[in-house]
């Protein structure tokens, strides 16, 4: 089931593709019909004056949390949505740690149902690789797959599948039905009771050491699974030196291994930790400035695939207490793309096809969807996100789209607003101002 919501024609004038010169792109029927400058608007078309705004293929999110069902008090579908609308994305994979647990095609195909009634974005369904995330029976990812929702990712996230039989026969039995598995690394014997990177700021400020060990050895077993399962498998949120080392191992193995990091990952370090703010934590922690640097060169020579958000919400008392205490997570929709300019593209590792790559066209490339992170040209769908490279804007927690407001951005400066946001056509967001 899909529901169209193809709007009225739509001409952009004044849009730069991947940052090139000024053109005008005139849409129909959720189309690209015409692409070139001084062109005649469409009858009835919503005409909007981009003033050189940069044009790219619409964001694609591999890794959301959308909180319904279960936490509708922190986030849901329709305000999860609103958020990546405003951050430029048309479409997002919600995490299947929701309360039920996503492991069954009823629960997976209401999820897609409720995304395509809120319409802002195309949400996917992430199906859970075990049942109830514990780790010992594979969920019933066949019927998932086969349902509604069409689930085409599969992921324990917030918990690693730890036992080697079970995510080996996840990876062979997901081969079978042309599906991903997406990891969350952590082996769980590593990180009891951790909650910060294993480090001199971890040791100064007394706070339990999680090792990079932790990660890097399931990420180098699952990549030994995979290869003897002939099967393809996805990293979450990357976050060590040592990862990027293995999976570029993997790949000159011939293995099938892609990987993800997140905004935060790329930015952020754990001396930030010393005002012990919960806002500040992670799963996986916030590592060293050295880790953060070789996962920016890594995305910049495509080791790493791809930008996630992890957009995780979380109430103000989930976060107002001791660090230990804390709910590991963050927002990251409306910011990611900031952050990728501020990280990236200024400091001359990415310019905007390269954004284009990792935000749009290789997620969308990993997980197969067909409309998605395709190029802007005529006959492609109108999947667009419309940026202002010279503008900046503040960080309000209560100014964005979330329901929650757990940002470790408040009050900072960020580069280059997301002006408009298009799915198949249709404006999303328009200057901030979501259409619903």
């Amino acid at each position: 089931m899909t529901l169209e919501r193809k709007g009225a024609p739509v001409l952009l004038r004044r849009v730069r593709p991947y940052g090139g010169d000024e053109t005008d792109i005139a849409i129909v029927d959720g189309v690209i019909g015409e692409i070139g400058a001084g062109l005649t608007a469409p009858e009835n078309a919503e005409v909007v004056d981009a003033g050189g705004a940069i044009a790219l293929p619409g964001f694609v999110d591999l890794h959301t949390h959308l909180r319904e069902p279960g936490r509708e008090d922190t986030e849901t579908i329709a305000t999860g949505s609103a958020a990546a609308a405003r951050g430029g994305y048309t479409a997002v994979f919600a995490m299947a740690n929701t309360d039920p647990v996503a492991d069954n095609a009823t629960i997976t195909d209401n999820v897609y149902r409720a995304g395509q009634e809120v319409g802002l974005v195309d949400v996917h369904p992430v199906g859970a690789v075990t049942v109830g995330l514990e780790g010992r029976q594979l969920a019933e990812m066949g019927m998932m797959a086969a349902g509604v929702g069409r689930v085409k990712m599969f992921s324990d996230d917030g918990k690693c599948v730890d036992d080697p039989l079970v995510m080996r026969r996840a990876l062979e039995y997901a081969t079978g039905l042309g599906v991903l598995i997406a990891q969350h690394a952590e082996e769980p014997r590593l990180t009891v009771g951790a909650v910060a990177h294993e480090g001199p700021t971890a040791a100064r400020l007394g706070l339990t050491g999680w090792p990079r060990a932790a990660e890097e050895s399931i990420v180098a077993r699952d990549a030994l699974l995979a290869r003897d399962a002939g099967a393809r498998v996805h990293i979450c949120h990357a976050s060590t030196a040592g990862t990027v080392e293995l999976v570029n191992w993997a790949r000159a193995q011939g293995i099938s291994i892609t990987a993800e990091v997140t905004p935060h990952h790329l930015l952020l370090t754990d001396e930030r930790l010393g005002t012990y703010d919960g806002l500040n934590r992670v799963n996986p922690p916030l590592r060293e400035a050295s880790d953060a640097e070789a996962l920016r060169a890594a995305l910049a020579d495509g080791v790493i695939d791809c930008v996630a958000t992890d957009h995780a919400p979380h109430a103000m008392q989930d976060k107002c207490c001791e660090f230990a205490a804390a709910r590991p997570g963050m927002l990251g929709l409306e910011t990611a793309l900031p952050i990728l300019v501020d990280t990236m593209v200024e400091p001359g590792l990415l310019d905007w096809r390269g954004v284009a790559r990792v935000m749009s066209e290789r997620p969308a490339e990993i997980v197969g969807l067909p409309d998605q992170g395709r190029p802007i040209a005529v006959g492609e769908p109108a999947n667009l996100a419309l940026i202002d490279p010279t503008a900046s804007w503040e960080v309000v927690p209560t100014d964005l789209a979330s329901k929650s407001q757990n940002t470790p951005y408040g009050g900072m400066t960020m580069p280059a607003t997301i002006t408009a946001t298009l799915l198949r056509g249709r404006i999303t967001q328009l200057g901030g101002e979501v259409r619903w």
